[in-house]
């Protein structure tokens, strides 16, 4: 016998006697797997009418996308958060929001002169607006329903926005070389 032949021989020695343990384990061993059976009888299988694969159910899921926090999920630095969250703490740091100050009060009218009562010493201010109207008001008097004449001094008139209380200083106008002056008014 060559060498070759002897190394085969104790191969399928050593096979023999494997496949002789794994039968005399599996026969005595049986009554181990006795619960498979008995679970069997509760099994009920799930009520599916029909077990094909949905392709369109699948292609809806695959174009969603993550609208979640991006992460790197090897790095260990923590979450950053959430942008409401750094909104409100970027607002925090900004300070409290002040508001713009209103827009200065513009008065559609010009003022271009004061009259004066010789017997009781009230003044009056003369306006002009759209070149064609003219108003003279007293103090406490209103001008085109939107302005009150708070004080009326030598050369300027102060004048309160009824609707927002702001105030404004109007100054008498000067006239322009050429151009065309207010109607004269006669005295009282």
């Amino acid at each position: 016998m060559t060498k070759k032949t002897r190394y085969e021989a104790y191969a399928l020695g050593v096979l023999l006697v494997l496949l002789g343990i794994a039968l005399y384990s599996s026969q005595s061993h049986d009554s181990v797997f006795t619960g498979v059976s008995a679970d069997s009888a509760k099994f009920v299988p799930l009520n599916v009418p029909d077990p094909s694969l949905r392709l369109d159910l699948l292609d809806r899921i695959q174009k969603e996308e993550y609208k979640g926090q991006h992460r790197d999920i090897f790095s260990a630095e923590p979450l950053p958060p959430p942008p409401s969250v750094l909104a409100a703490q970027q607002a925090a740091a900004r300070g409290p929001v002040v508001p713009p100050p209103p827009p200065p009060v513009s008065v559609p009218a010009t003022f271009y002169g004061i009259v004066t009562d010789l017997q009781t010493g009230r003044k009056r201010a003369c306006f002009s607006a759209n070149s064609d109207d003219v108003y003279i008001l007293p103090e406490g008097g209103t001008l085109l329903n939107q302005f009150r004449i708070l004080t009326i001094g030598n050369n300027s008139v102060e004048v309160e926005e009824i609707s927002s209380g702001r105030r404004t200083t109007l100054m008498l106008a000067q006239p322009a070389d050429g151009a065309p002056m207010p109607p004269q008014l006669g005295r009282p």
